[in-house]
């Protein structure tokens, strides 16, 4: 079949969908057969289009769903591109176009499957489920290209903590904040600095490292291993230096992470919380309560650090939007932390962090409060993003 190009959508913004069967594809989602048939045959034309413009549009995410034209993420926002609206046979012959036959049925089976996905030069991580009106995908786009400590903003203080041989450091941060990111920083900066041997256990992998100064090994789940808690049972026995712990997802994984942490193990590990105090008690209150006590004293002999991290709208030197910012909350452990840790008393962890600058010690609002000085966010977004908007506003203010 021949597959040309629909002049003039890139030039309106839209996407350069491909023509097939007298038409364009995207205009006939969920109408003719002929059309929906056309979607499972042209996937290299129709996939990879999506996946070009993705990368020329600097978004970060691609939504594929029964009811919308595809939609991208651009700097936070959600953007469709195109008018056409597709319909349910569309979106499954799509996302059917993208997995394998193995991850097709773990679709079927279980209602979602994740996994990476490469395009020309660019990676994804793709998610294809199902839902009420019938399939449905995000992918993720993944720089090809790892940011270093000073293009993230991270300070000296945490290069430091990298040269540790044993311990827990977490980076934490809702959906989206680039912890993944920040982790791949990290690891490229052992990986090309110090003798180790990291071993990446990931759902699925996103960045690929390759050995510089250290060796490293990547294993996939639902790929090389069954699940977390499985890689975490089996990983002392590959002679680790530094882990690195996708997601520490449930209560088996996380009591691995903080157990391998404390038999001479360096491990990164990332939850979905925002804060340093949020970060502890997430853990301890994971656990049942016959054993938060245990857990607090492991957690005060193994945390290293937390770094807390959001996106937040950047602006440019004309007040236009430009781009995102991350701002960041470093919490390093100290005796006074530890103990509070194990006196149950995490709510004092900020003020510890206030009068602990001169250790590295960062807290989120006041991150905020020197972005909005230095005029990178506006005084509206460092609000929205605050642990105690009220605080910042006042001293704003003043």
């Amino acid at each position: 079949m021949t597959v040309r190009r629909w002049p003039g959508l890139r030039r309106e913004g839209r996407v350069p969908f491909s023509w097939a069967e007298g038409g364009p594809i995207h205009a006939h989602m969920g109408a003719p057969e002929t059309a929906i048939k056309a979607v499972g045959r042209t996937r290299p034309g129709l996939v990879e289009e999506l996946l070009d413009e993705v990368g020329a549009r600097g978004a970060s995410d691609l939504h594929i769903s029964p009811g919308t034209p595809p939609t991208a993420r651009i700097e936070g926002a959600l953007v469709p591109l195109g008018e056409g609206v597709w319909g349910s046979e569309a979106t499954t012959a799509f996302c059917r176009a993208l997995c394998s036959e193995q991850q097709w049925m773990q679709v079927e089976e279980t209602g979602t499957a994740d996994f990476g996905l490469s395009h020309r030069s660019a990676r994804f991580r793709a998610s294809v489920l199902r839902q009420r009106k019938g399939h449905a995908a995000v992918l993720r786009s993944i720089s090809s290209t790892i940011l270093t400590f000073e293009e993230i903003g991270l300070p000296e203080v945490i290069r430091g903590l990298l040269r540790r041989t044993r311990g827990l450091i977490l980076v934490t941060g809702p959906t989206g904040s680039g912890k993944t990111t920040t982790l791949a920083s990290m690891v490229d900066w052992i990986n090309t600095t110090l003798d180790r041997h990291i071993v990446t256990i990931e759902d699925p992998v996103e960045y690929h490292h390759h050995p510089k100064r250290s060796l490293v090994t990547q294993r996939e789940v639902g790929e090389d291993v069954p699940d977390f808690a499985e890689a975490m049972r089996r990983v002392v026995r590959q002679d680790p230096d530094v882990i690195l712990l996708g997601e520490m997802r449930d209560l088996e994984t996380i009591s691995a992470a903080v157990s391998v942490a404390e038999t001479g193990h360096l491990v990164l590990g990332t939850l979905h919380t925002t804060g340093s105090a949020a970060t502890v008690s997430r853990i301890i209150d994971a656990f049942p309560a016959s054993q938060q006590a245990q857990i607090r004293v492991q957690l005060a002999m193994s945390l290293v650090a937390v770094i807390s991290q959001v996106l937040v709208p950047a602006i440019g030197a004309a007040g236009e939007a430009s781009g995102r910012v991350a701002a960041l909350e470093i919490m390093t452990m100290t005796p006074a932390i530890a103990n509070m840790i194990r006196q149950n008393d995490v709510n004092r962890i900020n003020d510890v962090m206030q009068t602990s600058r001169e250790l590295g010690m960062i807290r989120l609002d006041d991150d905020l409060a020197r972005l909005v000085k230095e005029k990178r966010i506006s005084r509206e977004s460092a609000l929205a993003h605050a642990q105690d908007p009220v605080a910042l506003a006042t001293r704003l203010t003043r």
